[in-house]
């Protein structure tokens, strides 16, 4: 299994504020797991720190395999949502990790 974490720090834009950009694509990432049946979890969550270091908005995802992350990244539905962040984020990190029979990082 694969585990995909995706971190962002959003900015204001596209008529939206920073927050409205933060909830807008919240909205839209919890509705790809109707629409991409690869996807096997889905969690976000949004940053209570606030501090200098941290992200505004963290994503993590389950696929069965690399090819099922792969099939979720250019799917059309997601292609859309990556597209809108793209021009309301400032940083994005991203970690790929494998995951053992357990659900244990490996």
């Amino acid at each position: 299994m694969i585990e995909h974490v995706v971190m962002w720090k959003f900015k204001d834009g596209e008529g939206r504020t920073k927050e409205e950009n933060c909830s807008y694509v919240r909205e839209r990432l919890l509705a790809l797991p109707a629409l991409i049946p690869e996807i096997r979890f889905m969690q976000l969550g949004r940053d209570v720190s606030h501090t200098e270091m941290s992200y505004d908005m963290m994503l993590v995802t389950r696929f069965d395999s690399l090819e099922a992350l792969h099939t979720y990244k250019v799917h059309p539905a997601h292609v859309a949502v990556s597209e809108y962040v793209k021009k309301v984020r400032t940083a994005r990190v991203v970690l790929d990790a494998e995951l053992d029979g357990e659900g244990h990082l490996i």
